[in-house]
């Protein structure tokens, strides 16, 4: 019977137990370049299994939130090279999410002040990204209205993603994964809601998830299907995405593609706004059916509903995340029933600082 804590091979390498740290914007990087205080921040939640690191540019464009670490530029990379190092130091392993957020940006951060990009015009109606205001204050502000990318820019968008991939194994990153979930850039060409192109990008589900599919192969091609995962958010409204009815085919169209590519794993984050479970046992059975590689599941998982999950063979890592906020020896906690200590909120993004970030206490079992 399988465990949380059993050792697992993921592509080329091997994790000592089957617990993720999820991606968490938490902006700690006040000038796009990875710093010591991250490196810490990851070091000490090396003992989880995998580290995927919080969404990381993969160029000017691709930002959507004040603070936020690129992997486009040399300084860059040998500022991730402290967090890598770090993480391989305790024994850990450690990837970067890709990350481009399409119309979930602002003018003030984006280059020469420009619109933000998408599959289409469509605004994300409602929706507020960590940016500047006119004033020069960073706080929560509405997007700006995204343009449409132009079918070349499609293209160089999905080699941005191939560079950002050399650079991240540059950096000493284990693999990479491709944020495609909670409503960025590649949901964005996926639900038909949003992308309304008349080109090969939009229209039939093969053409919708075609972007993705090209930045797949580029990053395949620069790094090996071992070390590339994709995150997907089947069915999420995150940040204006509509349903739409070929929702359920949309996605095991993917999870067919995905394994024909082989690639390291999928990532399937179930999360509503609402809060209520959108992945139903019968889906999961479904895509792992389809797919037939490593799963990874995340959103508002107990370490009780984990252990089930991966025991029923529906998954095969639970990732967590805003556990990993404040507990940075989550896996000992989970191992050993102890306590798990609460994260403060106020502190969740922002700054250059270790407050609220990489100043939370291991457990001291002395207290039990």
């Amino acid at each position: 019977m399988s465990s949380l804590f059993d050792s697992y091979p993921l592509g080329d390498v091997r994790l000592h137990n089957r617990v993720v740290m999820a991606p968490m914007t938490r902006a700690r990087s006040l000038d796009t370049i990875p710093n010591a205080v991250m490196a810490e921040y990851y070091r000490q939640r090396a003992s989880a299994g995998l580290i995927v690191t919080e969404g990381t540019a993969i160029s000017p464009e691709a930002q959507g939130y004040a603070f936020i670490p690129g992997i486009w530029s040399p300084e860059q990379v040998m500022g991730w090279k402290k967090t890598t190092t770090a993480v391989h130091d305790e024994g850990g392993r450690i990837f970067c999410q890709l990350w481009h957020v399409g119309r979930l940006s602002h003018r003030s951060l984006q280059p020469g002040g420009r619109q933000p990009v998408s599959s289409g015009a469509a605004p994300a109606r409602g929706c507020q990204i960590f940016a500047y205001d006119d004033d020069g204050e960073v706080g929560f502000i509405n997007v700006t209205d995204p343009r449409p990318l132009t079918t070349a820019e499609v293209e160089r968008v999905a080699r941005d993603y191939a560079t950002g991939a050399a650079n991240a194994l540059d950096a000493g990153f284990d693999g990479v994964e491709l944020h495609a979930a909670n409503g960025y850039l590649f949901e964005q060409f996926l639900n038909p809601a949003v992308n309304t192109r008349d080109d090969q990008y939009g229209g039939t589900v093969p053409n919708r998830v075609r972007f993705l599919l090209e930045a797949v192969d580029r990053v395949v091609e620069e790094v090996g299907s071992s070390r590339v995962g994709v995150r997907l958010s089947p069915f999420s409204g995150l940040f204006d995405m509509p349903s739409y009815a070929e929702a359920q085919e949309t996605y095991l169209y993917l999870a067919d593609e995905l394994g024909r590519r082989h690639i390291a794993y999928v990532h399937l984050i179930d999360q509503n706004p609402d809060g209520q479970r959108l992945l139903a046992p019968e889906f999961l059975a479904s895509f792992r059916a389809r797919y037939g590689e490593a799963i990874i599941l995340a959103g508002a998982l107990t370490g009780e509903l984990a252990h089930a999950l991966v025991e029923r063979g529906l998954i095969d890592l639970t990732a967590f995340g805003q556990p990993y906020i404040a507990n940075p020896d989550l896996v000992e906690r989970l191992q050993n029933g102890w306590p798990l200590a609460t994260p403060d909120p106020k502190s969740y993004y922002g700054g250059g600082g270790a407050e609220g970030y990489s100043d939370y206490p291991r457990f001291d079992p002395a207290t039990v």
